[in-house]
């Protein structure tokens, strides 16, 4: 099997090579290629969405991180459900992704928090992410408070801070070609393996 057959195989590798072609394209063109939109639907069958970045990528699933209390991970808690969707307009490249949804490791989401900038962290600790704000400086003054309570020394991951895996369970990749003759090819992960179908655009 020819490198490109194994990648045609596989619609992790698939997704991973484009991804970073879109990391390849001008900024000016594609700002944030790691941006996606992510579904969630509450336990009374609200869907709701938002775009978020994704942070990692392999073969166990797709991995972003959030605040624990925040809507997106409630939802996220109670049906252990989610769908992605990338857009990269430049590549004229649509990807979407079904799947079920657990949490990283404490390690993991250590070892990302440690990465993240300073302001970022801190930011963690401030944002009562999806409460209400009592004054428009409620935030403003939480981030003085943080900054006061860990001073020049190293912010740790809050408790209410860490990551989610969405493991696929089927992977659509969508294609724009003249005269709306898309393509469309849809993975359907069946036990180890993936079974592809090509879709009617």
């Amino acid at each position: 099997m020819s490198v490109a057959e194994a990648v045609a195989a596989d619609p992790i590798a698939r997704f991973t090579a484009f991804l970073e072609q879109a990391k390849r394209v001008d900024r000016s063109l594609l700002p944030e290629p790691t941006a996606f939109c992510l579904a969630t639907v509450s336990a009374d069958g609200q869907p709701s969405a938002r775009m978020i970045l994704l942070k990692g990528v392999d073969a166990s699933g797709f991995v972003f991180y959030t605040n624990y209390h925040s809507r997106k991970a409630e939802e996220l808690f109670a049906t252990h459900k989610a769908a992605l969707c990338f857009h990269w307009q430049p590549l004229e490249v649509q990807v979407r992704i079904e799947g079920t949804v657990s949490e990283v490791s404490d390690a993991e989401a250590d070892a990302y928090f440690a990465s993240r900038p300073r302001g970022s962290q801190i930011g963690a600790w401030a944002s009562e992410q999806s409460q209400p704000m009592q004054h428009a400086d409620d935030l403003e003054r939480r981030v003085a408070e943080f900054e006061k309570r860990f001073g020049a020394g190293a912010v740790p991951r809050p408790p209410h801070w860490s990551g989610f895996r969405v493991t696929p369970a089927r992977i659509e990749f969508w294609r724009s070609m003249p005269s709306r003759l898309h393509v469309r090819e849809r993975y359907v992960r069946e036990g180890r393996s993936w079974r592809m179908e090509r879709l009617f655009p």
